[in-house]
Protein backbone atom coordinates (compact mmCIF):
# COMPACT_ATOMS: atom_id res chain seq x y z
CA UNK A 1 0.00 0.00 0.00
CA UNK A 2 1.50 3.85 -1.50
CA UNK A 3 2.31 6.00 1.72
CA UNK A 4 -0.19 8.32 2.37
CA UNK A 5 -0.01 12.23 2.80
CA UNK A 6 0.61 13.45 6.82
CA UNK A 7 -1.60 16.24 6.20
CA UNK A 8 -4.64 17.47 3.76
CA UNK A 9 -6.39 20.94 3.36
CA UNK A 10 -9.77 20.42 3.92
CA UNK A 11 -13.13 22.43 4.70
CA UNK A 12 -10.91 25.74 4.76
CA UNK A 13 -7.69 24.74 7.40
CA UNK A 14 -5.09 22.32 7.19
CA UNK A 15 -5.65 19.22 9.15
CA UNK A 16 -3.87 15.99 9.54
CA UNK A 17 -4.91 13.09 6.18
CA UNK A 18 -6.60 11.00 8.98
CA UNK A 19 -9.53 13.95 9.42
CA UNK A 20 -10.12 14.79 5.60
CA UNK A 21 -13.31 12.89 4.87
CA UNK A 22 -17.04 12.96 3.42
CA UNK A 23 -19.25 10.77 3.66
CA UNK A 24 -21.13 8.54 0.91
CA UNK A 25 -24.21 10.14 0.13
CA UNK A 26 -21.43 13.04 -1.21
CA UNK A 27 -22.97 14.40 -4.75
CA UNK A 28 -18.88 14.49 -6.23
CA UNK A 29 -18.26 10.63 -4.95
CA UNK A 30 -21.74 9.43 -6.50
CA UNK A 31 -21.77 11.36 -9.50
CA UNK A 32 -18.47 12.46 -10.40
CA UNK A 33 -18.97 16.18 -9.93
CA UNK A 34 -15.46 17.64 -9.02
CA UNK A 35 -12.95 18.80 -10.73
CA UNK A 36 -8.96 18.56 -10.02
CA UNK A 37 -5.19 20.28 -10.92
CA UNK A 38 -2.47 17.70 -11.04
CA UNK A 39 0.53 19.81 -10.00
CA UNK A 40 4.25 18.87 -9.79
CA UNK A 41 6.92 19.82 -7.38
CA UNK A 42 10.79 19.18 -7.98
CA UNK A 43 13.38 18.71 -6.04
CA UNK A 44 16.75 20.73 -6.45
CA UNK A 45 19.33 19.08 -4.90
CA UNK A 46 21.82 21.92 -5.67
CA UNK A 47 19.90 24.41 -4.15
CA UNK A 48 17.99 22.61 -1.28
CA UNK A 49 15.12 23.82 -3.13
CA UNK A 50 11.37 22.40 -3.80
CA UNK A 51 10.23 23.95 -6.83
CA UNK A 52 6.28 24.12 -7.74
CA UNK A 53 5.84 24.27 -11.89
CA UNK A 54 3.85 26.92 -13.30
CA UNK A 55 1.59 26.63 -10.04
CA UNK A 56 -0.86 29.46 -11.19
CA UNK A 57 -1.06 28.25 -14.88
CA UNK A 58 -2.56 25.31 -13.15
CA UNK A 59 -4.81 27.22 -11.21
CA UNK A 60 -6.21 29.11 -13.95
CA UNK A 61 -7.52 26.11 -15.70
CA UNK A 62 -8.86 24.17 -12.20
CA UNK A 63 -10.58 27.66 -12.07
CA UNK A 64 -11.26 27.27 -15.62
CA UNK A 65 -12.80 23.69 -15.14
CA UNK A 66 -15.07 25.21 -12.44
CA UNK A 67 -16.94 27.65 -14.93
CA UNK A 68 -17.76 24.50 -17.33
CA UNK A 69 -19.39 22.87 -14.24
CA UNK A 70 -21.39 25.72 -13.04
CA UNK A 71 -18.77 25.83 -9.51
CA UNK A 72 -18.18 28.33 -7.34
CA UNK A 73 -14.87 27.51 -5.55
CA UNK A 74 -15.29 29.45 -2.03
CA UNK A 75 -11.32 30.45 -2.18
CA UNK A 76 -9.12 32.57 -4.65
CA UNK A 77 -6.43 31.46 -6.16
CA UNK A 78 -4.55 33.40 -4.21
CA UNK A 79 -5.47 32.17 -1.04
CA UNK A 80 -5.26 28.57 -2.67
CA UNK A 81 -1.76 29.04 -3.77
CA UNK A 82 -0.57 30.05 0.15
CA UNK A 83 -2.30 26.72 0.48
CA UNK A 84 -0.45 24.66 -1.39
CA UNK A 85 2.88 26.09 -0.68
CA UNK A 86 1.92 25.90 2.90
CA UNK A 87 0.64 22.30 2.73
CA UNK A 88 4.27 21.43 1.30
CA UNK A 89 6.17 23.08 4.05
CA UNK A 90 4.27 21.36 6.48
CA UNK A 91 4.71 17.94 4.66
CA UNK A 92 9.09 18.71 4.41
CA UNK A 93 9.26 17.12 1.18
CA UNK A 94 12.81 16.62 -0.49
CA UNK A 95 11.95 14.78 -3.27
CA UNK A 96 9.52 14.90 -6.21
CA UNK A 97 6.11 15.65 -5.44
CA UNK A 98 3.07 15.57 -6.84
CA UNK A 99 0.46 17.91 -5.62
CA UNK A 100 -3.81 17.45 -6.22
CA UNK A 101 -5.84 20.57 -5.91
CA UNK A 102 -9.64 19.69 -6.11
CA UNK A 103 -13.04 21.16 -5.92
CA UNK A 104 -15.87 19.28 -5.61
CA UNK A 105 -19.79 19.44 -5.07
CA UNK A 106 -20.02 18.57 -1.24
CA UNK A 107 -23.70 18.18 -0.91
CA UNK A 108 -24.83 14.58 0.61
CA UNK A 109 -27.91 14.32 -1.49
CA UNK A 110 -29.54 12.22 -4.46
CA UNK A 111 -30.20 13.81 -7.71
CA UNK A 112 -28.30 14.98 -10.77
CA UNK A 113 -27.03 18.40 -11.71
CA UNK A 114 -24.86 21.20 -11.24
CA UNK A 115 -26.66 24.17 -9.80
CA UNK A 116 -27.64 25.33 -6.08
CA UNK A 117 -24.51 23.14 -4.73
CA UNK A 118 -22.70 23.84 -2.30
CA UNK A 119 -18.53 23.51 -3.28
CA UNK A 120 -15.84 22.45 -1.08
CA UNK A 121 -11.94 22.62 -2.14
CA UNK A 122 -9.62 19.93 -0.85
CA UNK A 123 -5.45 19.46 -1.16
CA UNK A 124 -2.98 16.88 -0.55
CA UNK A 125 0.38 16.08 -1.74
CA UNK A 126 2.37 12.78 -2.09
CA UNK A 127 5.77 11.86 -3.27
CA UNK A 128 5.77 10.71 -7.06
CA UNK A 129 8.55 9.82 -9.95
CA UNK A 130 7.83 8.53 -12.91
CA UNK A 131 3.98 7.88 -14.19
CA UNK A 132 4.96 5.57 -17.42
CA UNK A 133 8.13 2.85 -16.05
CA UNK A 134 8.80 2.65 -19.47
CA UNK A 135 9.20 6.41 -20.73
CA UNK A 136 11.92 6.84 -23.21
CA UNK A 137 10.74 3.53 -25.18
CA UNK A 138 7.13 3.26 -24.75
CA UNK A 139 4.94 0.64 -26.56
CA UNK A 140 1.40 1.94 -27.40
CA UNK A 141 -1.56 1.19 -28.66
CA UNK A 142 -4.43 2.47 -30.80
CA UNK A 143 -7.41 2.35 -28.18
CA UNK A 144 -10.64 1.10 -29.27
CA UNK A 145 -12.38 3.37 -27.03
CA UNK A 146 -12.73 6.89 -28.41
CA UNK A 147 -11.95 10.52 -26.57
CA UNK A 148 -15.00 12.16 -24.88
CA UNK A 149 -16.32 14.95 -27.02
CA UNK A 150 -16.51 18.61 -26.22
CA UNK A 151 -20.51 18.34 -26.73
CA UNK A 152 -20.65 15.65 -23.95
CA UNK A 153 -18.12 15.88 -21.41
CA UNK A 154 -15.20 18.70 -22.63
CA UNK A 155 -12.02 17.24 -22.45
CA UNK A 156 -10.14 20.36 -21.98
CA UNK A 157 -11.52 20.89 -18.46
CA UNK A 158 -10.09 18.22 -15.73
CA UNK A 159 -13.34 16.85 -14.84
CA UNK A 160 -13.34 13.95 -12.49
CA UNK A 161 -16.50 11.60 -14.08
CA UNK A 162 -14.69 12.12 -16.90
CA UNK A 163 -11.67 9.85 -15.96
CA UNK A 164 -13.41 6.96 -16.17
CA UNK A 165 -13.37 7.35 -20.08
CA UNK A 166 -9.57 7.75 -19.22
CA UNK A 167 -9.30 4.47 -17.10
CA UNK A 168 -11.18 2.29 -19.83
CA UNK A 169 -8.23 3.52 -22.06
CA UNK A 170 -5.44 3.02 -19.89
CA UNK A 171 -6.56 -0.52 -18.49
CA UNK A 172 -7.23 -2.06 -21.47
CA UNK A 173 -3.80 -1.10 -23.12
CA UNK A 174 -2.01 -1.90 -20.11
CA UNK A 175 -4.04 -5.41 -20.09
CA UNK A 176 -3.23 -6.41 -23.36
CA UNK A 177 0.96 -5.71 -22.72
CA UNK A 178 0.84 -1.93 -24.24
CA UNK A 179 2.37 0.74 -21.92
CA UNK A 180 0.50 3.53 -23.47
CA UNK A 181 -3.33 3.96 -25.68
CA UNK A 182 -3.57 6.98 -28.19
CA UNK A 183 -7.34 7.87 -28.37
CA UNK A 184 -8.77 8.92 -31.32
CA UNK A 185 -11.47 11.58 -31.77
CA UNK A 186 -14.88 10.56 -32.74
CA UNK A 187 -13.93 11.46 -36.35
CA UNK A 188 -10.95 9.23 -36.40
CA UNK A 189 -8.08 11.97 -35.62
CA UNK A 190 -5.60 11.78 -33.02
CA UNK A 191 -6.79 13.08 -29.97
CA UNK A 192 -4.47 12.23 -26.98
CA UNK A 193 -3.18 9.41 -24.92
CA UNK A 194 -5.11 8.29 -21.67
CA UNK A 195 -4.00 11.38 -19.93
CA UNK A 196 -1.09 12.48 -22.05
CA UNK A 197 -1.08 15.09 -25.42
CA UNK A 198 0.61 13.59 -28.21
CA UNK A 199 3.69 15.30 -30.20
CA UNK A 200 4.63 13.77 -33.91
CA UNK A 201 7.36 14.48 -35.69
CA UNK A 202 8.04 14.66 -39.53
CA UNK A 203 11.27 15.81 -41.97
CA UNK A 204 11.99 17.94 -38.63
CA UNK A 205 9.00 19.64 -37.91
CA UNK A 206 6.81 18.89 -34.88
CA UNK A 207 3.15 18.78 -35.07
CA UNK A 208 0.63 18.46 -32.37
CA UNK A 209 -3.46 17.84 -32.41
CA UNK A 210 -5.09 21.29 -31.53
CA UNK A 211 -7.17 21.83 -28.76
CA UNK A 212 -10.02 21.69 -31.12
CA UNK A 213 -9.67 17.52 -31.21
CA UNK A 214 -10.72 17.49 -27.45
CA UNK A 215 -7.80 17.35 -25.89
CA UNK A 216 -6.76 18.52 -22.56
CA UNK A 217 -5.34 22.04 -22.79
CA UNK A 218 -2.02 20.80 -21.16
CA UNK A 219 0.19 23.07 -18.87
CA UNK A 220 3.08 20.58 -20.11
CA UNK A 221 2.08 20.13 -23.73
CA UNK A 222 2.33 24.42 -23.72
CA UNK A 223 5.52 24.27 -21.64
CA UNK A 224 6.67 21.96 -24.59
CA UNK A 225 5.52 24.31 -27.23
CA UNK A 226 7.51 26.93 -25.66
CA UNK A 227 10.85 25.08 -25.05
CA UNK A 228 10.58 23.50 -28.84
CA UNK A 229 10.26 26.94 -30.08
CA UNK A 230 12.91 28.59 -28.44
CA UNK A 231 15.13 25.57 -30.07
CA UNK A 232 14.44 26.94 -33.16
CA UNK A 233 12.06 23.99 -33.57
CA UNK A 234 8.76 24.91 -36.36
CA UNK A 235 5.74 23.67 -34.28
CA UNK A 236 1.92 23.37 -36.35
CA UNK A 237 -0.74 22.42 -33.93
CA UNK A 238 -3.51 20.56 -36.76
CA UNK A 239 -5.33 17.32 -36.68
CA UNK A 240 -3.35 14.49 -37.08
CA UNK A 241 -4.23 11.27 -38.96
CA UNK A 242 -4.40 7.85 -37.38
CA UNK A 243 -1.80 6.21 -40.24
CA UNK A 244 0.84 9.39 -39.81
CA UNK A 245 1.81 8.17 -36.83
CA UNK A 246 3.06 4.96 -38.61
CA UNK A 247 5.31 7.17 -40.63
CA UNK A 248 6.65 9.41 -37.99
CA UNK A 249 10.00 9.79 -37.37
CA UNK A 250 9.37 10.25 -34.14
CA UNK A 251 6.46 10.62 -31.22
CA UNK A 252 6.16 11.54 -27.76
CA UNK A 253 3.28 12.22 -24.66
CA UNK A 254 3.62 14.90 -22.04
CA UNK A 255 1.63 15.38 -19.48
CA UNK A 256 2.41 16.42 -15.36
CA UNK A 257 2.63 12.74 -14.30
CA UNK A 258 4.07 11.39 -17.79
CA UNK A 259 6.46 14.70 -18.16
CA UNK A 260 8.07 13.73 -21.29
CA UNK A 261 8.00 9.92 -22.68
CA UNK A 262 9.15 8.56 -26.12
CA UNK A 263 6.79 6.23 -27.65
CA UNK A 264 8.97 3.99 -29.88
CA UNK A 265 6.42 1.61 -31.00
CA UNK A 266 3.00 1.93 -32.00
CA UNK A 267 0.60 -1.54 -32.47
CA UNK A 268 4.37 -2.94 -33.03
CA UNK A 269 5.52 -1.04 -35.85
CA UNK A 270 8.23 0.88 -35.07
CA UNK A 271 8.58 4.37 -34.42
CA UNK A 272 11.67 5.89 -36.80
CA UNK A 273 14.85 4.15 -35.40
CA UNK A 274 13.01 2.55 -32.75
CA UNK A 275 14.48 4.03 -30.19
CA UNK A 276 13.74 7.98 -28.27
CA UNK A 277 15.12 10.53 -31.53
CA UNK A 278 17.11 13.74 -31.07
CA UNK A 279 13.80 16.04 -31.12
CA UNK A 280 12.19 14.27 -27.71
CA UNK A 281 15.92 13.59 -26.40
CA UNK A 282 16.46 16.99 -26.28
CA UNK A 283 13.18 18.74 -24.91
CA UNK A 284 13.00 15.72 -22.35
CA UNK A 285 16.47 17.30 -21.37
CA UNK A 286 15.33 20.80 -21.64
CA UNK A 287 11.91 19.78 -19.38
CA UNK A 288 13.65 18.65 -16.82
CA UNK A 289 16.00 21.10 -16.43
CA UNK A 290 13.56 23.94 -16.81
CA UNK A 291 10.87 22.04 -13.79
CA UNK A 292 13.98 22.39 -11.14
CA UNK A 293 14.65 25.65 -12.12
CA UNK A 294 18.18 25.02 -14.21
CA UNK A 295 17.05 27.53 -16.76
CA UNK A 296 17.43 30.90 -15.74
CA UNK A 297 15.19 31.86 -19.61
CA UNK A 298 12.25 29.74 -17.90
CA UNK A 299 13.13 30.13 -13.93
CA UNK A 300 9.21 32.31 -13.93
CA UNK A 301 7.93 28.94 -14.50
CA UNK A 302 9.19 27.79 -10.95
CA UNK A 303 8.16 28.86 -7.67
CA UNK A 304 10.16 27.99 -4.85
CA UNK A 305 8.80 26.74 -1.81
CA UNK A 306 10.48 27.00 1.28
CA UNK A 307 12.21 30.34 0.32
CA UNK A 308 9.43 31.34 0.81
CA UNK A 309 9.00 29.60 4.50
CA UNK A 310 8.01 31.64 7.54
CA UNK A 311 9.50 30.72 10.87
CA UNK A 312 6.93 30.71 13.47
CA UNK A 313 7.90 31.66 16.74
Amino acid sequence: MAAVPNYAYFQGKIVPYSEAKIGVMTHALNYGTAIFGGVRGYWNDAEEELFIFRPQDHLKRLYNSAKLMVMDIPVGPDELMERMVELLQMEGHRQDVYLRPMAYFADEIIGVKLHDLQTEVTLFSVPFSKYVANDTGAHVTFSSWRRLDDNMIPARGKIAGAYVNTAFIKTDAVRAGFDEAIVLTADGHISEGSAENIFMVRDGIVYTPPITDNILEGITRRSIIELARHEGYTVIERSIDRTEVFLADEMFMTGTAAQVTAITKVDHRVIGDGVMGPVASRLRQMYDDAVRGRLPEFRHWNYPVYEKMVVKS
